[in-house]
């Protein structure tokens, strides 16, 4: 097995924005309380992120202001992906060059790459990598899957270690574990399948919930490693319902509404994200309460 880059829960955090741009002053004090509650890792430019409507410039300076913000307390994995190949390899070039400890790439979305391009695909991003790379599968909302066959044509590579997968199938995670586990760590993409995900061999979760809850999320991989796997699920149910109300809208429009909801930030998102409903957001908010946010 390859080295891994963490092991228990990475948030993929939110970018604080408001009319003038990128805050990053709250995007540093954000960083400061989650590194404080423990997470274990922190992907920035992520789908959480909005990396999709940062600037190229922005999407520069928040990975490189989160590498200065963490100082090396904990991984910094950089959101490096693109529809573009050669865009994908300059973003990723830049996130070595800044200092990020890994970078997590997702499936080209809206060309729809058959795997044939999914391969081509990896194989340029990882050779100009001096960082570890993390294959990021959401067909949900890129359009394409990776399959179980396609991991393991992949995973031979040096520069490629681990797996972000939000396909929601268990079947072809099971199957993509059975061909690449030895060679591959897993993280689930999904907050509600983090036991069964970790059941299979995974090493954690790349998580939305952690943004609104870090210390708690955090405790069900802690409770699952420890062996106290019926804590852990039991902690996952408990947290059925606020998982539920945090994708009730695309995500990030409910979690940057609950970071607001806690000061950390404007709720603001760029068109064509639109604030969150406002019984949806009541509800999220009740959600939070039971779970002892003061909010």
């Amino acid at each position: 097995m390859k080295n891994t880059v963490f092991t228990g829960i990475a948030t993929a955090l939110i970018t604080p924005l408001n009319e003038k741009g990128v805050d990053y002053e709250k995007l540093g004090t954000l960083i400061d309380w989650q590194i404080a509650e423990g997470v274990d890792a922190l992907v920035v430019c992520g789908t959480t992120g909005e990396a999709s409507t940062l600037s190229d410039d922005e999407h520069r300076k928040v990975i490189s202001h989160a590498v200065k913000c963490s100082g090396g307390r904990v991984p910094i994995i950089a959101g490096t992906g693109s529809n573009e190949t050669s865009y994908a390899i300059e973003l990723t070039q830049h996130a070595c060059e800044a200092g990020a400890d890994a970078v997590l790439v997702v499936t080209p979305y809206y060309n729809k790459a058959t795997q044939k391009g999914l391969i081509q695909h990896y194989t340029m991003i990882a050779d100009k990598s001096e960082k570890p790379v993390i294959l990021y599968n959401v067909p949900s909302r890129t359009g394409v899957n990776i399959e179980p066959a396609t991991y393991e044509a992949l995973a031979d590579h040096e520069n490629i270690v681990a797996i972000k997968e939000a396909n929601g199938n268990i079947s072809k995670i099971v199957e993509t574990m059975a061909r690449v586990g030895d060679k591959l760590d897993l993280y689930s993409g999904n907050d509600d399948q983090i036991v069964p995900i970790m059941s299979m061999g995974g090493k954690g979760v790349i998580s939305v919930l952690s943004n609104v809850l870090p210390a708690k999320a955090r405790e069900i991989c802690t409770r699952f490693m420890n062996g106290d796997v019926a804590g852990a699920a039991k902690l996952q149910c408990e947290m059925h319902d606020l998982n539920t109300a945090l994708f009730c809208e695309v995500n990030p429009i409910p979690v940057k509404a609950a970071m607001a909801a806690m000061g950390f930030c404007e709720n603001y998102l760029r068109l064509p994200m639109t604030p969150m409903d406002e019984d949806k957001f009541q509800v999220l908010l009740k959600c939070m309460r039971e779970q002892g946010l003061n909010v």
